[in-house]
Parts: C-alpha cells; sequence; structure tokens
C-alpha cells in the first residue's frame, strides 16, 4: 500500500511537470517559434536637403542682402553728386581789361582781354561764353548789351584756387582821328565800364586799364574762356 501510494505520487508528479513545460512553450519569449510574424520596422526618411545660400529656416543668407558678399556696397563718389562744382559768383573776381596785342585796325579800343579768377579756396569749373553790356552810368536799367557773336568752342576749365580763365572781347573798331567814325555810318560809342556776364557766376563791372572802351556798331566778338591767355 506503501509502494502504491508512492506510484501515485510520482505520477501526479510527472503530470504536473508535464503540463508546467507545456504552459513555458505557449510564453511571450516564444511568439516567434510559433509563426508570429515580428514587427515590422518603420521606413526611413531621408533628411530635407539644406537650402543653398541660406540658412535652412531662410533667414540671412546672400538673398536678404540683395548680393553675395552680405554687405551692400558703398556709392561711389560719383553717383551721390561729388566733384568739381561749377564756381558761383562770390567765387570768382574778374580783372579790369587791357587792350590786345593783336586787334583790327582802327583808333578805337579794337579788342581787350579779361580774366575770370577763381578766389576761394577749392576748385570750380567754369564753361561757356561771357556777355557784354555797356554800363548805364550806375544805372543796371540803362545798360546797353552789345549784340555778342561766339568764337571758338566753349569746353569745362577747371581752376584751382587762385587760378584764371581767359576771354578776348574784340569790337568793330572806330577809325579816324578826334571823336571818330563807323564805317556803317553810326555814331561810335564809348563807355567808361563794361559789365562782363559769367556763365552761372553773375554779372561784374570792369573798366579799361587805360582809357574807355571805344567801339561802333554795339557789337563784340567773344572768345570761349579759355585756360590759355589770348594776344
Amino acid at each position: 500500500m506503501q509502494y502504491s501510494a508512492g506510484i501515485r505520487h510520482s505520477a501526479a508528479a510527472l503530470v504536473a511537470a508535464a503540463a508546467t513545460v507545456l504552459m513555458t512553450g505557449c510564453g511571450p519569449a516564444d511568439d516567434g517559434a510559433v509563426g508570429v510574424p515580428p514587427a515590422t520596422p518603420a521606413a526611413s526618411v531621408p533628411a530635407a536637403p539644406t537650402p543653398t545660400g541660406g540658412s535652412p529656416t531662410g533667414g540671412g543668407g546672400a538673398s536678404s542682402t540683395g548680393g553675395s558678399g552680405g554687405t551692400a556696397p558703398t556709392p561711389s563718389a560719383s553717383a551721390t553728386g561729388g566733384g568739381t562744382r561749377p564756381c558761383t559768383a562770390g567765387e570768382v573776381k574778374v580783372s579790369d581789361a587791357q587792350q590786345a596785342a593783336v586787334r583790327p585796325p582802327g583808333t578805337g579800343t579794337g579788342a581787350a582781354i579779361l580774366s575770370v579768377a577763381n578766389a576761394s579756396k577749392h576748385a570750380c569749373t567754369l564753361t561757356g561764353y561771357p556777355t557784354v553790356a555797356g554800363a548805364g552810368n550806375g544805372s543796371p536799367e540803362k545798360n546797353l548789351p552789345l549784340a555778342a557773336a561766339h568764337s571758338g568752342t566753349a569746353s569745362t576749365v577747371t581752376l584751382a584756387p587762385g587760378a584764371r580763365a581767359w576771354t578776348k572781347l574784340t569790337f568793330v573798331n572806330v577809325q579816324g582821328e578826334a571823336d571818330g567814325y563807323c564805317v556803317s555810318g553810326a555814331t561810335p560809342a564809348a563807355f567808361p565800364t563794361l559789365v562782363i556776364g559769367v556763365p552761372g557766376a553773375g554779372s561784374h563791372q570792369i573798366a579799361m586799364t587805360d582809357g574807355v572802351f571805344a567801339e561802333c556798331d554795339d557789337k563784340v566778338t567773344v572768345s570761349a574762356f579759355s585756360a590759355d591767355k589770348p594776344s
């Protein structure tokens, strides 16, 4: 009877052991052994490329500054209006006139030369021809403009401080002695002073260094302002 009880206990132990083995074979660690496929890994997504010429966030970079250098160029002096400017009325001094060596035949003034000097402390430019009028004895409204013909080609003269530009006035000359006469039959005119208009630099009253301005027909030929002194 004791042996039968032992056999029953042994059989029961074997059954319990078998059951444990069966239960262990169905555990989570053996999912692959019973045909359950493993989880499929997610597909890898490539990183977005970084934009060329700027930061990935779109701020800064060459496109935001308008140039590859990142800093806008400084305007040149020529783009902002720099350089030598025209002379003004307060910057020039017109000399009295002196009789020219080369002049039309006659007994009147014939021709005279004068200069415009830069009296400022910086360079300035002068371009063109003077205007000429007989001064009206202190009354500008009585000035007598002379009809001016132009001689030579006008070009810009750059005057350093103290430098001069020259012009020559050639008149229809008075003929004969004493009061003289005009070939045209007109009455000669004499002016103690002339009013010279300088392009862009105002009007200036001048005299002759010796004598008065005597002319016929109220006409004058004026040369373009030049750095070269005429004869």
